[in-house]
């Protein structure tokens, strides 16, 4: 019996914009510039360098007059219990709830002692210590908009992902709670600001209290759209200036390119981000919204898959979850079923054929425990597939099906040796991407969401929000989509998926 689990095509995409486009390539320099590192003073230089590359863009950087004014984000909403506190809390005057502007979070907190050790990440050859530190999200105390003068807009690109309606919900009632007034959602992505057909979706508490109840976009999503010259003009026409845009890499870069063409206009506009992929593939952060949920709704075609498998006489299962670049999914979906036996992913090479191939792992588990359950990546094996060149409107390559290959194969290999197999083959990339957030990514989502508002009232613009070693921060754009963040074949996380399958290398 074996069953076959598949990663499927994710939600992050690269957005192709008409006539701009915009194109994430892949960076191999982890670190930026190179290090002279004979120079005694290389430290301390790669320290500033990092400082200056992570340096958020703030409005007053093109508006030198710019004035801010004390927060409306009101932190001291409690009712006095009796007399003697009517005038507030005492300890209201010791802690107000604002974060400083200096305030930073340490991007890496392990000082790994040798670039042996598992998932080393050295910066030189002798794995020297350096701080490296990250802007700290969160509300401040001087603000940059005049809640009354605010029109904010959200908008949601790319595919669909758990988790979008918790961020749309909490970054209205975020607004709202800072006084503003014209919240609206543009329609179908990027799409929205030029479709004469689509009409902006104004949005309020009412409007958003109970969204978080199901999956999908209030919104809408769409792929590819106008141009950025395009947008920007849409934007000027309805009086945006606060943009929160939801989506993947590609998506960034647009954001990234609005922010630019916005400053090269002097608007006064803040364009924050929330990185959404379910393949959690954004560098530098914790985890992406709607990969939790992924991985849990995964088990359960996993599950299925194995039931098939393990009822079937010398059954083999397939299922396709979702995973281009990726693999994280796949691997961690491995790690909380219990049931896999093979995991693939597009970051780590394997034959299918061979003697260390897939197949005869197969074969060995069918003569040994009869039944196997194995996970693959849909960007995994490719190399086997036929290239088609074909790109879909965000500007990915169509891969082919690895499922539907595999399963070809499984039936080929194990009818050449006259082995009966009972191949069943399942794909639930769509059940997972339309489902509600779960408890822990509706966290996730509620806090993003409140720290995207944060950072825009702050005057920050072209940065997006994330979780960096638990404590959530603010990223400039193109540090976060430079190129994807893959699974590292040599980092403990991977080792712990291998000790749980028990697969041998299958190269």
């Amino acid at each position: 019996w074996v069953s076959l689990v598949i990663s499927s095509p994710g939600s992050s995409s690269i957005t192709r914009l008409a006539k701009k486009k915009l194109r994430v390539s892949a960076d191999s320099r982890k670190h930026g510039p190179a290090v002279d590192f004979n120079d005694p003073d290389w430290k301390s230089k790669f320290q500033n360098d990092f400082a200056t590359r992570f340096n958020i863009p703030h409005i007053t950087d093109v508006f030198d007059d710019a004035v801010s004014i004390p927060s409306t984000f009101c932190l001291r909403m409690r009712t006095p219990v009796s007399k003697e506190f009517a005038g507030g809390y005492p300890s209201d005057e010791e802690w107000h709830g604002y974060i400083n502007n200096n305030d930073r979070v340490l991007l890496k907190v392990i000082h790994y002692s040798s670039p042996t050790s598992a998932g080393a990440e050295c910066i030189d050859p002798d794995c020297t210590w350096v701080e490296q530190w990250v802007h700290r999200a969160g509300p401040r105390e001087k603000i940059y908009f005049r809640p009354e003068e605010v029109k904010a807009a959200i908008v949601t690109c790319g595919g669909l992902c758990p988790g979008l309606n918790d961020v749309i919900r909490q970054i209205v009632i975020t607004l709202e709670i800072y006084g503003v007034k014209k919240i609206v959602g543009i329609p179908f992505g990027y799409r929205g600001f030029s479709a004469k057909e689509l009409n902006e979706m104004p949005l309020s508490r009412k409007v958003v209290q109970n969204i978080h109840l199901s999956g999908g976009s209030l919104l809408g999503v769409s792929r590819g759209g106008p141009s950025i010259s395009e947008i920007v003009d849409s934007m000027e026409e309805r009086g945006i200036n606060m943009l929160f845009i939801l989506g993947g890499n590609g998506t960034h870069a647009g954001a990234n390119a609005i922010h630019n063409e916005c400053r090269a206009r002097r608007m006064k506009v803040a364009v924050v981000g929330v990185p959404k992929t379910i393949d959690n593939d954004i560098l530098l952060m914790d985890k992406t919204f709607g990969f939790d949920t992924a991985v849990e709704e995964a088990q359960r075609a996993i599950n299925s898959a194995y039931i098939e498998a393990h009822s079937a006489y010398h059954g083999v299962g397939i299922v396709k979850l979702m995973g281009r670049s990726s693999g994280f999914i796949a691997m961690h979906a491995a790690l909380a079923s219990g049931q896999i036996d093979i995991c693939l992913i597009p970051e780590v090479p394997f034959n299918l054929h061979g003697p260390h191939g897939v197949l005869r792992h197969l074969k060995y588990l069918i003569e040994t425990k009869g039944s196997a359950v194995v996970c693959v990546a849909e960007g995994a094996g490719q190399n086997f597939l036929e290239k088609t060149n074909a790109k879909d409107a965000s500007g990915n390559v169509v891969f082919g099906d690895i499922g539907v290959h595999i399963q070809q194969e499984i039936k080929k290999a194990f009818k050449a040796i006259s082995v009966p197999v009972d191949v069943k083959f399942i794909d639930p990339t769509y059940m997972i991407r339309a489902c509600r957030a779960n408890a822990s990514d509706g966290i996730l989502c509620t806090v993003l969401g409140q720290n995207a508002v944060h950072g825009a009232f702050a005057g920050y613009s072209g940065i997006t929000v994330g979780i960096c070693n638990t404590h959530y921060v603010y990223l400039p754009i193109p540090e976060v989509i430079s190129y994807p963040r893959l699974v590292d074949p040599n980092s403990r996380m991977w080792h712990r998926c291998l000790t749980s399958t028990g697969q041998p290398d299958f190269i």
